[in-house]
């Protein structure tokens, strides 16, 4: 199977719809990379669309990203600072006003893996880097918070995280890796990556932003 996957989306729904429309449903294997949520206008009806995608397509796969492990930490502890100004108070203002309780989204983002792998492919949403321990969540090298350097891991690596504030997405050569973070929330675009089942980047596609997804 190939594989459609989309970069950082962060509440930009209408942006995002359009982006599914390229998607080919019956061939591809659809991978976001997280932070579904804040800073874009709609992050509740991005977070009931990737449910009911999920529902639809098991072999859909929606990696947690930083955004939505710091709404867990929320939910948790009752508090977040970081969270609640990166976005965090207008969320969760539009999860109340589209019906959608905190404790809904929180328990399916538990669900979210931090990684997608196999012998061709892998995904996750900060990247790999030198750290010890790179799935340990809260560690500022992890998969979630990662900014250094990506290591090589002998197969393409698709991040997302570091917003590019550009509509191209960014190779490196040297660790096999793209950003596929383009910026969507700051009216750059969505961008996903198409690739081949053997891990080769076959298509990439940017849809701007949509007016209604941002305040500017």
């Amino acid at each position: 199977m190939n594989y459609f996957i989309i970069g950082d989306i962060h509440g930009c729904y209408y942006t995002f719809l359009e982006i599914l429309k390229k998607w080919n449903r019956e061939d591809e294997m659809l991978i976001c990379v997280g932070d579904l949520i804040d800073r874009g206008n709609h992050s509740a009806k991005v977070v009931l669309e990737c449910i009911k995608i999920a529902k639809g397509h098991p072999n859909a796969v929606f990696l947690k990203g930083n955004h939505e492990a710091e709404i867990i930490d929320y939910g948790k502890n009752g508090h977040n600072d970081n969270w609640i100004t990166q976005g965090g108070h207008a969320t969760l203002h539009n999860l109340k006003e589209n019906h959608l309780s905190i404790e809904t989204a929180i328990q399916w983002f538990h669900t979210m893996p931090l990684v997608f792998e196999n012998e061709f492919l892998l995904v996750s949403h900060a990247g790999f880097s030198n750290a010890p321990d790179p799935l340990d969540e809260p560690h500022d090298d992890s998969v979630l918070w990662n900014r250094k350097e990506l290591v090589n891991k002998g197969k393409l690596q698709v991040h997302g995280h570091t917003p590019l504030r550009d509509i191209i997405p960014f190779y490196t050569i040297s660790s096999n890796s793209w950003n596929i973070d383009t910026g969507a929330y700051y009216g750059y675009g969505l961008t996903a990556l198409k690739v081949t089942t053997n891990g080769a980047v076959s298509s990439i596609l940017n849809i701007k932003t949509d007016p209604r997804d941002i305040t500017i």
